[in-house]
């Protein structure tokens, strides 16, 4: 069996209001350079954009870094919350390096909204939560796609679990399978392999089980380093954390990338409704008033992300990405789709989205054989 089969085992609206308080978000995926090229279209009463709010809105937000405070992402999510104050959205930033403490932050109240990956913020929200689900959107063409329909006003009441509510998602990467060693090419010599699985996914763990692996909990603050030094012998990453964590380590001069994206990474804003209705009573008026404007920049923003993800793929050496036998390749989305109805069963993805995600990959490859399908 190639080893298109072992991904089947990893997975795992913008308003005014929402770009405004989002903007912290836009730091999980652009470089200065990029920030200023958006700011300058992010003026008050300009080009159709809104007026300041009447009264400051103050804002506590959990961001999660992985290199704190002396990290890039945590530095441009300062400078678009000086964007944000001409809003007159005030944004306190308080940045953590482990996520799992930024979310139960989040969660006790400390902090109005939470800067966090998507698949830790499922907890929050199962349908939003579920855009990563295994092999439900693999490419940006797709994802760009899906980020348009979740603009449908429609669908506006499936982003909310009080008092929680996902306003937006932003791209951070096609996760890759990482192996230590290129020979592990098949389920077959992944067994008695050591994989990390993050630690509060009980999916992940039961998953490694079955294919006879070794589950290691990690979290997205110490994976990479288990597998640089030898803790574990397989990761699932975005090509972001190849350079702030020198996987080349990991790597070395037997390891590898497989090219063959499990899904597309995101990182998701949270707010709690219930926090900010206490300063913004008509805080739902708001996102309906400003929901268009989000039509006039999402691809701009989403080009710029793009090309920033290509750049630092393009940054990883050659020698390092591996590419799947393309006789498997069908063999590979069958499994998928299979692991993907499984988990939704489960009650891992919310049903609704897996729609939503099958009616994006069949309009944009109409002649994938599930569309004629009716099991998703």
């Amino acid at each position: 069996m190639a080893f298109s089969s072992i991904v089947t085992f990893f997975n795992r609206r913008v308003s005014f209001l929402g770009k405004t308080l989002a903007l912290g978000l836009l730091s999980t995926s652009l470089y200065a350079g990029d920030i200023l090229s958006i700011a300058n279209d992010l003026n008050p009463n300009e080009d159709g954009l809104p007026p300041p709010l009447e009264k400051p809105l103050d804002v506590s937000v959990c961001f999660f870094d992985m290199q704190g405070k002396n990290g890039d992402f945590y530095s441009k999510a300062k400078d678009l919350a000086l964007i944000a104050k001409r809003w007159n959205v005030i944004a306190n930033i308080k940045v953590f390096t482990d996520e799992r403490v930024a979310a139960e932050n989040f969660k006790a109240g400390q902090c109005d909204a939470a800067g966090i990956s998507t698949m830790r913020a499922r907890q929050f929200n199962l349908f939003m939560g579920s855009i990563e689900a295994v092999g439900g959107i693999t490419t940006y063409e797709q994802l760009r796609l899906l980020l348009r329909i979740l603009l449908d006003p429609k669908i506006s009441q499936l982003t909310i679990t009080e008092p929680y509510q996902i306003l937006g998602v932003l791209p951070v990467g096609g996760t890759y399978i990482h192996v230590r060693d290129r020979m592990i090419n098949s389920v077959e010599k992944a067994a008695g392999k050591k994989i990390a699985v993050l630690d509060w996914d009980k999916s992940q763990t039961e998953i490694v089980n079955k294919i006879g692996a070794h589950p290691v909990p990690s979290n997205l603050s110490n994976f990479a380093s288990k597998f640089n030094n030898g803790q574990v012998d397989i990761i699932v990453a975005p090509a972001l954390v190849y350079r702030p964590f020198e996987l080349n380590r990991g790597l070395g001069e037997t390891g590898g990338i497989y090219r063959l994206p499990l899904t597309q990474m995101t990182a998701s804003f949270v707010i709690n409704r219930a926090k900010i209705k206490q300063k913004l009573p008509d805080l739902d008026e708001k996102l309906v008033a400003f929901r268009t404007i989000a039509d006039k920049f999402i691809d701009q923003i989403l080009t710029q992300t793009y090309q920033w993800i290509d750049r630092e793929e393009a940054a990883i050496p050659s020698k390092y990405w591996l590419t799947i036998d393309p006789d498997n390749e069908q063999k590979y989305w069958n499994m998928l789709k299979t692991a993907r109805i499984e988990m939704t069963k489960q009650g891992y993805y919310d049903p609704k989205m897996i729609s939503i995600l099958k009616r994006v990959r069949c309009k944009t490859n109409p002649e994938r054989a599930e569309c004629s399908q009716t099991d998703e």
